[in-house]
């Protein structure tokens, strides 16, 4: 049976359980990360594990004693070889804050937080990314924190939702005729000959393949504007593009029913798919995070 990590246990993941009065499951009280993993190794694990610790430290959440982010990193290396994942595989992390009497204000100090990592093997879509794929609007009605990775997805789930009724492949979120993000990625377009996305601030979830391809398209030489995209800028754009952990770099060819460019993915994207690509097999080469 496949093994996952739960409050200092490695259990089987089938059997694992949590308590009907944790926080997690009663307020969405929690924060998690998703990494890549390729060949045992976690790509970019510093970046997530910086993001976590960041997320928890704006809501206040602490890891309990003896346990820090980076060793939670290596349960993470422990578990994808105890289970066998040499190949393309997901990491997933989860911190509430914790199980106690159900009130609306945090639990009494010293309430321990629940703390959870599984793993799992992982396709990449590559046939989507050859053909490029669809996407819907959405209005952005969620709170004012995008910036923190928490558990409560609600308004992501509905947006999803709205995509998958509508046989889209990913929801784009719109505030005030604003280009925030997608439902779980982030939202590129070349415009002018410019790649152009959301800045990052309290709007949007600071993606970690969202930097590296800024970092990345930089290096190459390609332009890149971090400002915010009104609608009408992605609908007539020639190129648009999500990227996320699970997306790497993903052409969108339909907008609204309406194609991008000539319907096929462009010439920037798919430029930015091999740089982004080469990058991914080059860390995930590297020597493995000590278990």
């Amino acid at each position: 049976m496949p093994l996952a990590y739960l409050n200092g246990q490695y259990v089987d993941r089938a059997t694992a359980a949590v308590s009907v009065d944790d926080r997690g499951f009663l307020f969405g009280d929690g924060v998690y990360e998703v990494t890549r993993a390729r060949g045992g190794r976690l790509f970019e694990g510093e970046r997530h594990a910086a993001r976590l610790r960041r997320s928890m430290a704006d809501l206040g959440l602490a890891l309990p004693q003896g346990v820090t982010v980076e060793s939670l990193n290596d349960v993470a290396v422990k578990l994808l070889a105890e289970n066998g994942l040499a190949g393309e595989a997901l990491v997933y992390f989860q911190v509430t804050r914790g199980v106690a009497p159900r009130t609306h204000q945090f639990p009494a100090a010293g309430t321990p937080a629940t703390v959870y990592v599984s793993v799992g093997a992982f396709t990449p879509p590559d046939s989507y990314r050859t053909r490029g794929v669809t996407c819907v609007t959405y209005p952005d009605i969620r709170w004012l924190r995008c910036d923190l990775k928490v558990v409560n997805l609600l308004p992501n789930v509905l947006a999803k939702q709205e995509a998958v009724t509508k046989g889209a492949y990913e929801a784009i979120f719109v505030r005030d005729g604003v280009v925030t993000e997608g439902a779980s990625t982030n939202v590129f377009a070349v415009v002018d000959g410019e790649v152009r996305t959301h800045p990052k601030s309290n709007l949007i979830l600071p993606g970690i393949t969202r930097d590296v391809l800024v970092e990345l398209a930089r290096a190459e030489g390609i332009a890149v504007r971090e400002e915010p995209m009104r609608l009408e800028d992605l609908q007539r754009a020639p190129e648009l593009f999500l990227t996320s952990t699970m997306n790497d770099v993903m052409p969108i060819v339909s907008l609204d029913g309406r194609p991008v460019g000539d319907g096929r993915p462009g010439r920037v994207t798919n430029r930015l798919a091999e740089i982004f690509a080469a990058h991914l097999e080059s860390v995930c080469s590297m020597r493995a995070v000590p278990a």
